[in-house]
């Protein structure tokens, strides 16, 4: 165990608005997360002279008075992420500015590590860019999903981002591509249907959250298929995939709510994986102008496209 002396910490206009327990998780490394939460409760971790509580907000110029801690010895460094990994993202950077990182993410990597993913697109950059310190996801694209996914350089445009979201949702403009079965009708551009969380599964129900999809035919593959543009409203869990599923029309490749004999006949043709492309996302910056970053279509689209159905 090592020593760290009492002091104070200033915070500043880029943490104004975290969460004081978050914040001192972050800056206080080697102090377990338990200790951090009793010395709030007991008044010993102060805000400004005064005692607080894990969830206040924290303000530009608050200062938090630490008192003497031990702290575990450092970590063992983590793990490094597969190179199989890194090559396919090392490349994949479509836009970068003081703000945002937006890479195009391949299908079949995990946007983050889980229980039988050592590694995903946040730890992969992690690792490329040791110079973003405060990188973080601004969003979430399913694993076998590909396309324009945003990471966020601050934590104050990753609280703005989070906000957009919760709040004004429908301003940030989220389009992708999808190869679905069957000839989608034309007068058909707007799904509404609830959704709910079943287990592994999401399904349609009465009583689920509320969801909308909008849907535009962008290109006729013969009779047997259809690619559509399609444009989230809400962003439920699956909600694209569900959504297509429940107006006849299952995505190509898709293992969960797709039609295994679409699915044969896709493959048989060469196709692979799920054919459901994040095309672009228009974020409207504090400022008020957009940013509108896309995505090519991948080229396994092309060469099943140009396939003979």
């Amino acid at each position: 165990m090592t020593v760290r002396p009492a002091g104070t910490i200033t915070v500043d206009s880029e943490h104004a608005g975290r969460r004081v327990d978050k914040f001192l998780r972050s800056r206080l490394k080697g102090v377990p997360t338990g200790l951090l939460f009793r010395l709030l409760r007991q008044g010993k971790l102060r805000i400004n002279g005064r005692k607080t509580t894990p969830n206040y907000r924290l303000q530009e110029g608050d200062v938090i008075d630490v008192p003497r801690l031990q702290t575990a010895p450092a970590r063992l460094p983590a793990r490094t992420v597969p190179s199989t990994v890194i090559e396919q993202l090392r490349d994949a950077v479509l836009y970068e500015d003081e703000d945002f990182l937006v890479v195009d993410k391949p299908a079949g990597v995990a946007v983050h590590q889980g229980t039988d993913v050592p590694a995903g697109v946040i730890e992969a950059f992690r690792q490329l860019r040791p110079d973003l310190p405060e990188l973080e996801l601004g969003h979430r694209l399913d694993r076998d999903t590909s396309g324009v996914l945003a990471l966020v350089k601050s934590a104050s445009m990753l609280r703005y981002i989070h906000q957009l979201l919760r709040e004004r949702e429908a301003e940030m403009e989220r389009h992708y591509l999808a190869l679905v079965a069957g000839s989608w009708r034309a007068e058909t551009n707007v799904v509404a249907a609830p959704l709910r969380r079943r287990e592994d599964r999401v399904v349609v129900d009465a009583d689920g959250q509320h969801a909308v999809t909008r849907v535009w035919v962008q290109q006729r593959v013969g009779a047997r298929a259809t690619v559509l543009n399609v444009q989230l409203v809400t962003g439920r869990k699956h909600q694209i995939r569900v959504h297509l599923r429940h107006a006849g029309h299952p995505i190509a490749g898709d293992d969960r709510y797709g039609d295994p004999i679409f699915n044969q006949q896709v493959a048989s043709m060469g196709g692979t994986g799920l054919y459901l492309h994040a095309a672009r996302l228009v974020i409207p910056r504090p400022d008020g102008s957009p940013l509108s970053i896309t995505a090519p279509m991948p080229q396994r689209w092309a060469e099943l496209l140009t396939a003979r159905w």
